[in-house]
């Protein structure tokens, strides 16, 4: 289709090339023969009509250029209205989420589209360290517009316990694997905020042993040093539940950290992103080194 009209516009240009070629040659043909005709009445008649032949001629290519403008406008509105894919995998020493440590070794792929800000991806991780390691399947919609962002997760893992055989489509509200996350932020380009709560599925309690809609919140900066991306991050559980850390009596630093990103270059025309992360948790007082690395096409 994108063939058909670049050829039906290559067209469009050169029909209106020869229409003006043959325009001017008509017109001064007739000058000349009023010339002939008419004499010097001609001739003058000849030099006043020449410079309103050259405005029209003017206009003319001034028609042309504003098609082929608009043309080019409607070509680069298409390529921003492109379907995006994404399509990557991280490979990574240890599984650590806000803070926690949620397993070992692991692989994580990465797979969504993009269409005018509104996004659906998928993320996984799977533990490569034994088969009974964690799993976890996240869906994520999302919309983006400037620097807001707003997202509902579903997040299901095996580590939960809420449903002992790991059923992926049980979604009953007491036995259900799934986790159902709301997500509202907003980047300001020098730093990002995100805030999420649990609205629905598992979700711990707090002191009064009732749904905590449990929250956390974080803001992360990113910055280049060294010819090195790095991004520091800050995050906190506002109030007491017992989804994060086991138990967390009420505000709580959850998660201090650091990472570094640079591209380790394999060939010329292939480089594979590797990072190191340093996370420390505060309120469990626990640290963690994460190394990574990014695979994609």
């Amino acid at each position: 289709m994108r063939r058909i009209q670049n050829k039906s516009r290559l067209l469009f240009c050169i029909l209106c090339l020869k229409g003006a070629k043959c325009v001017v040659q008509l017109l001064i043909t007739s000058m000349k023969n009023n010339v002939k005709k008419f004499g010097d009445t001609g001739k003058s008649s000849y030099l006043c009509n020449k410079k309103d032949i050259m405005k029209k001629i003017v206009l003319f290519a001034l028609a042309i250029a504003m098609s082929m403008s608009a043309f080019a406008q409607e070509d680069g509105e298409q390529s921003a209205c492109k379907v995006e894919t994404t399509l990557l995998a991280d490979v990574v020493s240890n599984f650590i989420w806000r803070g926690q440590e949620q397993g070992s070794a692991a692989l994580q792929p990465t797979l969504g589209i993009a269409y005018k800000g509104l996004s659906l991806s998928a993320w996984g991780s799977c533990g490569l360290a034994s088969a009974d390691d964690v799993k976890e399947i996240d869906l994520t919609l999302a919309y983006t517009i400037g620097g807001l962002n707003i997202g509902i997760t579903d997040y299901w893992t095996n580590s939960v316990y809420a449903d002992p055989e790991n059923r992926y489509f049980k979604y009953d509200a007491h036995s259900t694997n799934h986790t159902f996350e709301a997500n509202v932020g907003y980047d300001f380009g020098v730093a990002s905020l995100q805030w999420y709560t649990n609205f629905a599925g598992y979700d711990g309690v707090n002191k009064d042993c009732k749904r905590a809609y449990s929250s956390y919140f974080e803001a992360t900066v990113p910055f280049k040093f060294a010819a090195v991306d790095w991004t520091a991050t800050a995050g906190f559980v506002p109030y007491a539940t017992s989804y994060y850390n086991d138990w967390t009596s009420g505000f709580a630093v959850t998660n201090l950290s650091l990472m570094a990103t640079k591209e380790l270059k394999i060939t010329d025309s292939f480089s594979v992103p590797v990072f190191a992360q340093f996370v420390a948790n505060p309120c469990t007082q626990h640290a963690f080194m994460v190394l990574g690395l990014t695979l994609k096409p």
